[in-house]
Parts: structure tokens; C-alpha cells; sequence
């Protein structure tokens, strides 16, 4: 049976949703914590764990000559919902785990950064024609993408499930267990791929294939949930974890698999080593770990930085 019942938190998705479709944006924004009454547990956190950090020379002069004269970097960032990427409840600021990140990156190399809201989808192809420097939106880091994109890791995250609570799911280890259901996820994202790629399986075991439905925005993607015009959603473990308490009715089931996530750059960019380097002596000066505990997802912390690895299998 269809869900309307809703929190404050996740109304606050829809109208902030609206809000940002209406001025012409990319993708809408997550919900803007406190802006329709009192949700103090859900309100957007806005500790300053940035502004401290300093100018990391080593860093700084693993720099590009035409970057480091410029001063400036210019970051394309998709803002879905927290902790990844939203705005605060001025419908203006950007805040999350992106957002600290790149701004502390930026502060370590001595550059100023050039924020710029783009869709999800756009944002890779958008790198290899110089549109924009960086790109950010939690992007896992594959094989596939490794082809044509470079990457300069900083996250641990990864795909996972949510339900409705009068879901029978329990816990997915096989997407054939998906089989006769509709799932919902966010278009161009590596939940997509891995669903479209195995949707063969259901019709292999003698079972109905499940339908894969895809939304330009991860507010539709809850909203088809609690409606019920999907019984599962696939999307990332930390993005799950944190939009299940802002709403009720709703489950996390399980991780399903893990992936890096990186600062997304064109194919063969000097620029590579030097965020790396950043990402590092953010680590070794205790930003990095703040920055995390600051939007709870210290489990996804990783060792060191690294361009470019292989898909974790």
C-alpha cells in the first residue's frame, strides 16, 4: 500500500526540490534543514572545519604553472541530498561532505575555488571538454569510468538498499532476489549500470526481471519509494544511512558493495597529483577526519589518497 505520511525532513526534500527547479538549476537540492518548523535532529550540520586549514607548499608546487598564476579551480558539484552535497537553509550556501572537501583541497593548494552546480550526469563529459577542472558527486570509481576519467580518491563508499517498512526484503546479497520488483535510483550512476547489467539474471532463473525506474534527482527517487511506485531504492550507503532518519517509514537494508570515491578530472590531467597530495596532508593534520565526523560518516574514511585505482572487486 502506497505511503504519504512523511516528516517534516522529507517534505523539506520536495519543496527544496521545487525551489531549485524553478530557478533553472541542474539537480534540485536537498532539503534545507529547519526552513518549514523546528527539526533540530535533522538540521543540516555547519561546523567551520575549513577555514583553518593552511597552505600546503609541498602540494602547492605539484601545481600546474597556468593553475598555480591563475589562483583558481573551478569544481562542478551535483547537489542531490546530505551528507554528499545540499544547500543550507538559505537555499544558496553549499554544504557537505564534497563541499568541505573540495573547499579544504582548494585552501591546501592555495587556490580559490569556483563552485559550480551542474547534473549529475553531466558532469564527466562536461571534464574532457574543459567545461570545468574538477568534478564532484560521489563518484564511485570503476573500470569503466577509469577509461576516459581520472580520479583522486578520498571516500570509502559505495551501493546499498533501502525499503519501505512493509517490505519483505531483509537483506540483498543477489539482484535476483530483485526479481518482479521496481527499483528506484538516480539516472547515470553506477546503481543504473549494475542493474541494467544484471537485469538478464532474473529471466537465467526462471523469474520475472525486475524493473530498473530512473529519476534526474534523488528527491524523486524517495518520493517514488514512499508513494510506492517502486518497492526498493538503490543508491549510495552513506546517502541511504543518512535519509532514512530524516523520514519515516523507511529502512536501510544493506551495503552491497563498496567502491572509492574520488574528485573526478579529464583523462591524463596534471592536476591529479597535487589534489592527492592535498587529500594526504588533509589526513596527516587532522582535517580530514574532522570533516568526516562532522557529517557521520567516519566508517568511510580511507588510508591514503590514490589516483586512479582499480574497481574494488
Amino acid at each position: 500500500m502506497p505511503r504519504t505520511r512523511h516528516t517534516a525532513a522529507f517534505a523539506l526534500i520536495t519543496a527544496a526540490m521545487l525551489a531549485l527547479t524553478a530557478c533553472g538549476s541542474g539537480d534540485p537540492a536537498a532539503a534545507p534543514a529547519g526552513a518549514a518548523g523546528p527539526a533540530a535532529k535533522n538540521a543540516i550540520p555547519t561546523t567551520d572545519v575549513v577555514s583553518g586549514v593552511k597552505r600546503d607548499k609541498t602540494a602547492a608546487g605539484l601545481l600546474p604553472a597556468s593553475v598555480r598564476s591563475s589562483g583558481t579551480v573551478t569544481i562542478a558539484a551535483s547537489v542531490s541530498t546530505p551528507p554528499g552535497a545540499t544547500y543550507l537553509e538559505d537555499g544558496k550556501t553549499l554544504a557537505g561532505t564534497d563541499i568541505d572537501l573540495g573547499n579544504a583541497v582548494a585552501r591546501a593548494l592555495g587556490l580559490k575555488p569556483e563552485w559550480e552546480v551542474a547534473a549529475f550526469e553531466a558532469i564527466l563529459p562536461a571534464l574532457g571538454s574543459g567545461k570545468y577542472d574538477v568534478g564532484t558527486g560521489n563518484f564511485g570509481v570503476t573500470d569503466e569510468r577509469r577509461r576516459t576519467i581520472d580520479f583522486v580518491t578520498y571516500l570509502n563508499d559505495g551501493q546499498g538498499f533501502a525499503v519501505r517498512d512493509d517490505s519483505a526484503l531483509k537483506k540483498v546479497t543477489d539482484l535476483t532476489q530483485l526479481c518482479g520488483l521496481t527499483v528506484g535510483t538516480a539516472a547515470g550512476t553506477t546503481f543504473e549500470v549494475t542493474l541494467e547489467e544484471n537485469k538478464h539474471r532474473c529471466a537465467e532463473a526462471g523469474k520475472k526481471p525486475y524493473d530498473v525506474k530512473t529519476y534526474s534527482d534523488l528527491a524523486a527517487v524517495w518520493t517514488g519509494l514512499q508513494q510506492g511506485r517502486t518497492d526498493v531504492v538503490m543508491s549510495t550507503i552513506n546517502g541511504l544511512r543518512y535519509a532514512v532518519k530524516q523520514q519515516e517509514g523507511v529502512r536501510f537494508l544493506n551495503e552491497f558493495k563498496r567502491l572509492d570515491v574520488g574528485f573526478a578530472f579529464k583523462k591524463g590531467t596534471p592536476l591529479a597529483p597535487a589534489f592527492q597530495a592535498a587529500v594526504n596532508s588533509l589526513k596527516a593534520d587532522g582535517t580530514y577526519d574532522r570533516i568526516l565526523k562532522k557529517w557521520g560518516i567516519s566508517e568511510s574514511a580511507i588510508e591514503t589518497s590514490q589516483i586512479s585505482p582499480p574497481e574494488i572487486t
